[in-house]
């Protein structure tokens, strides 16, 4: 099953363990760990159900390029990152 995890940054605000998952796309598996941390949702993901602007997820290090398509599929041992992006100068 894959792996997801928050970085800490997003768990000062909601805390939600590291869960390993039964999903087949990254959706599937945000939709599965929101379900043990269902505010974290809304940091994450915006009204539209896209990563929201400051938020970047991670699939085995890589990050996830389309924010709005987020069927990417998964294997069992993917590993999924969320972390809260910097911006800024």
């Amino acid at each position: 099953m894959p792996h997801v995890e928050f970085a800490p940054a997003l768990q000062r605000h909601v805390p939600c363990p590291p869960q390993q998952v039964d999903a087949r796309t990254l959706r599937e598996a945000l939709a599965k760990s929101f379900e043990a941390a269902p505010q974290m949702r809304h940091y994450v993901l915006d009204e539209q159900g896209a990563v929201r602007k400051h938020v970047a997820v991670f699939v085995n290090a890589r990050m996830i390029a389309d924010r709005a398509n987020l069927d990417v599929p998964l294997a069992g041992t993917d590993k999924v990152m969320v972390i809260q992006a910097l911006t800024g100068g």
